[in-house]
């Protein structure tokens, strides 16, 4: 028999995983499990069992004061990126092979909005939209387990996306490399999105090792902004 506390536990790791994955929560943000009681109106423990649950996952590492977003070395970055590269391209072939009508729509919704969002210089919108666009596509993988690392893997990289989407070149290479991979998607040609993604796959290590060297540099120099408390009310 579930206990009823497990429920407001999984209620609560939802949501904050949610936020993690739409970069809600900042590299500077961190969590206070009885802040994060109050804010859902729940007692401290299922609070902490919650973001114990997101540290267990890879999302969050404990801190002295409460709980942070996990920063990736360099070493992380490329060593994640490798394990990426054995999984995407493949998940995504098997996507593009079993996708339905439904998720179609889906897909190009979201597709029409990362376009937006760059014409509006509308960073919310974006990373939102980049998300529902991965969201997509991972539905037409019938591998429910396959589905959950690759969506764990990429979520590792919320804290470098973020800096990602303020660099006008690397803006420019994403939309040339997701614009790809999408119209492979919508062609059904599983051949063209596993090579598509290996490609936008290495585009985007390269990338956020240049993002992470500049995060470093600004953090030994002084200018690495500090973390801040989630207080009660904000989300």
């Amino acid at each position: 028999m579930q206990k009823p506390s497990e429920n407001i536990v999984d209620a609560i790791y939802a949501d904050l995983r949610l936020q993690l994955q739409r970069s809600a929560i900042s590299p500077a943000d961190r969590l206070v499990d009885t802040a994060v009681a109050a804010r859902y109106g729940v007692s401290r423990v299922p609070a902490r069992e919650a973001l114990l649950r997101l540290v267990a996952e890879g999302y969050l590492v404990g801190t002295t004061r409460g709980f942070a977003l996990r920063e990736l070395s360099l070493e992380d970055i490329s060593n994640l990126f490798e394990l990426r590269r054995q999984l995407e391209p493949r998940a995504a072939a098997n996507a593009a092979r079993d996708m339905t009508p439904d998720i179609e729509v889906d897909l190009n919704e979201a597709m029409s909005r990362i376009k937006s969002a760059l014409t509006k210089s509308d960073m919310s919108l974006l990373l939102d939209a980049n998300v529902d666009f991965r969201n997509a596509w991972l539905k037409a993988v019938r591998n429910e387990h396959l589905a959950e690392t690759v969506a764990r893997f990429i979520n590792y990289f919320q804290s470098v996306r973020l800096d990602s989407f303020g660099d006008a070149d690397m803006v420019k290479h994403y939309i040339d490399g997701l614009s790809r991979i999408h119209a492979a998607f919508v062609s059904r040609d599983s051949v063209a999105v596993a090579e598509y993604m290996t490609l936008y796959m290495f585009a985007a290590e390269e990338a956020f090792l240049t993002i992470r060297r500049r995060q470093l540099d600004q953090t030994k120099t002084g200018r690495g902004s500090r973390r801040k408390t989630i207080k009660k009310g904000t989300s």
